[in-house]
């Protein structure tokens, strides 16, 4: 079982960068793949980013790609999220989480992190 802690959230102005950490306990945090959920005051929580076990498989929403970047280190059990060029409509509780593959379906992960807030002033 893999338990998951997000950091690095916190306040940047539009067009600022930020870089979220997905920090695992557990011997198992090679074995899943990990996906980066966000979700804004009154909207359901939305796919953001996914990475496959050995970090050669990424898929992204189209809201963010070109400007957020997932990567892994196994030998950290940290997953990462670089998220530049932000925008004020990026601002949300982000979340990590597992699954057995990389994949943008939410129903498909489970061990959710508590989460860690962005907002990006305009």
């Amino acid at each position: 079982q893999v338990q998951l802690v997000e950091s690095g959230g916190g306040l940047v102005q539009a067009g600022g960068s930020l870089r979220l950490s997905c920090a695992a306990s557990g011997s198992t945090f090679s074995w899943n793949a990990i996906g980066w959920f966000r979700q804004a005051p009154g909207q359901e929580r939305e796919f953001v980013a996914t990475i496959s076990q050995g970090g050669r498989t990424t898929y992204y929403a189209d809201s963010v790609k070109g400007r957020f970047t997932i990567s892994r280190d196994n030998a950290k059990n940290t997953v990462y999220l670089q998220m530049d060029s932000l925008k004020p409509e990026d601002t949300a509780v982000y979340y990590c989480a597992a699954a057995e593959v990389a994949t943008m379906n939410p129903g498909q992960y489970r061990n959710w992190g508590l989460g860690t807030q962005v907002t990006v002033a305009s």
